[in-house]
């Protein structure tokens, strides 16, 4: 009788790794052993969510900014710095959890990741 033993990184690190950037997400969604697990898959789909929301949310404060530059407003300098350090939280949370074993759900992001783990 031979046991399979599975190489590479665990499910938990693969997780947490997945929100280094989108790349590890779509890297774990199309590599085996990883696509298989609906946990990894789970993590990356809202990984790439989160950083496509980020995107969206930068180009559009970048944009508020842009109207506002020559009003020189401190209260937009700290709003941005207030949400930027939000976002570091916000991810620092999901790569905690995903390390910790947990499905940590971002509101809507996360039950969309969810429905899309569970197609594949």
């Amino acid at each position: 009788m031979t046991v399979a033993t599975r190489t590479g990184i665990s499910d938990n690190a693969a997780g947490a790794i997945s929100y280094f950037t989108f790349i590890p997400g779509i890297v774990f969604l199309l590599l085996p052993p990883y696509k298989e697990s609906s946990y990894v898959r789970f993590h990356a789909w809202q990984s790439v969510l989160l950083c496509i929301t980020a995107f969206v949310v930068d180009i559009i404060l970048g944009a508020i900014a842009l109207l506002t530059l020559f009003l020189g407003t401190a209260a937009l300098a700290y709003t941005l710095r207030i949400i930027l350090l939000l976002w570091l939280i916000l991810w620092l949370v999901c790569v905690i959890q995903a390390m910790n074993g947990r499905r940590f759900r971002i509101p809507l992001l996360g039950s969309i990741a969810e429905k899309l783990a569970m197609k594949g």
